[in-house]
């Protein structure tokens, strides 16, 4: 089971070609566990300018696994970026702490291609799939 940033979908739904996008097609080759979150929803379908092609993503998201977000992944989310900010590390999109919030409390890998996310594994012990 892997949670998948936004960065990963963008490119998959895109058609740009990278290590995290083929692992991502590989994973729903083999019918594996996909996991997204209400901010990485939002963050995918508002960026889509064409009815289709939206109704066209939607109907991929819709059939994978959800994970909910309550009062405790807010304050987790805050936390992290607190934590980091005090030792000097801004998150330049603090939804990216959102989304690791949603991993941590859940322990599920995250797999992105996005550098905000290597300072919240570093420091926080997010567990990132590695490719």
């Amino acid at each position: 089971m892997i949670l998948v940033d936004t960065t990963v979908w963008v490119d998959f739904f895109t058609g740009n070609q990278s290590l995290h996008v083929e692992l991502l097609e590989k994973t729903l080759d083999q019918n594996g566990d996909i996991c997204i979150c209400g901010v990485i929803l939002a963050e995918i379908l508002q960026g889509i300018r064409n009815q289709k092609q939206y109704l066209k993503t939607k109907m991929v998201l819709d059939c994978l696994l959800f994970l909910p977000m309550n009062y405790s992944t807010f304050v987790k989310s805050a936390d992290i970026y607190r934590q980091l900010r005090k030792k000097g590390i801004t998150i330049r999109k603090p939804i990216d702490c959102m989304i690791a919030a949603v991993s941590l409390e859940h322990e599920i890998p995250l797999l992105h291609n996005d550098r905000d996310f290597d300072a919240i594994e570093t420091h926080l012990d997010l567990k990132v799939v590695k490719v």
